[in-house]
């Protein structure tokens, strides 16, 4: 991988990157379609990473189809696929880990305590291997891009982060690989999440601004449906991720719930 694009950029040609677990959908490919549209070559990385799953999550279970990635990858003309085996990232007696304290530590922090960790190892990882000169990110993990975006220039490197919108379905729910686990009843259930922060969207839109009766709004919407079970309801300012009292133009509304014990995300920026 580093022998191929050193190659590249020896041409003078700008490497864009998007890092994947695989199983693609229509939010992976809309990044990949972003990078191969502004630069000349464009990497994939597909990498299910162990080190950001807590050993009571899903990550034997994590869906994986790799001849369907990559038939997918290839049709949107992606120039090179880095997928490596776990033991190539993290070999017997790994011990070296990426943190960036307090940002990690908040919303999907508080209840998956390792799980930016091991995201921060592996995308420094990935970007020494790769060396883009532009990674693609997508706003529905917004607190990863956030903290990618602290950690980039912290760390000295040199590479530029794009953050691309949310996909949806027509129906609204955000794409996700983890949507494969649900059936029809508990699809239309994850509903809720999207439905809510429209609510929410349009009582701001009416001029409500106060924390708290908007979070406690989010969470009478969502708690109407018996499949889910809220994990956390937050609106907080977009570098800090601190809560506010008042919501703010350019604030984000985040929450993450299970459905039926299957946890997704969702946002919107206000």
């Amino acid at each position: 991988m580093r022998d191929r694009v050193r190659g590249v950029k020896s041409g003078g040609k700008c490497v864009g990157f998007v890092p994947t677990m695989g199983f693609l959908h229509e939010g992976h490919l809309s990044l990949v379609r972003a990078s191969v549209r502004s630069t000349d070559y464009t990497v994939v990385s597909i990498f299910v990473n162990p080190a950001q799953f807590a050993p009571h999550e899903d990550f034997k279970d994590y869906p994986r189809d790799r001849e369907r990635d990559l038939e997918l990858l290839r049709s949107e003309g992606v120039h090179a696929v880095f997928a490596p085996l776990p033991d190539a990232l993290y070999p017997e007696g790994h011990r070296t880990y990426v943190e960036v304290h307090g940002l990690q530590d908040r919303l999907c922090g508080k209840t998956r305590p390792a799980f930016f960790r091991g995201v921060c190892t592996v995308v420094l990882k990935l970007f020494h291997i790769v060396g883009p000169d532009v990674a693609f990110f997508g706003q529905k993990d917004a607190q990863q891009s956030i903290i990618i975006r602290r950690m980039v220039p912290e760390l000295d490197l040199d590479v530029r982060i794009e953050v691309c919108p949310i996909v949806r379905d027509d129906d609204g729910l955000a794409l996700s690989s983890r949507n494969a686990y649900f059936d029809g009843a508990q699809r239309k259930a994850a509903l809720c999440l999207h439905r809510s922060l429209e609510m929410a969207r349009v009582k701001i839109t009416g001029g409500e601004r106060d924390a708290a009766r908007l979070i406690h709004a989010i969470r009478g919407d969502i708690q109407a449906e018996p499949r889910a079970k809220i994990d956390y309801v937050e609106i907080v300012d977009t570098k800090e991720l601190l809560p506010r009292d008042t919501a703010r133009e350019g604030d984000l509304i985040a929450l993450a719930v299970y459905i039926d014990g299957v946890r997704i995300i969702d946002n919107i920026i206000i």
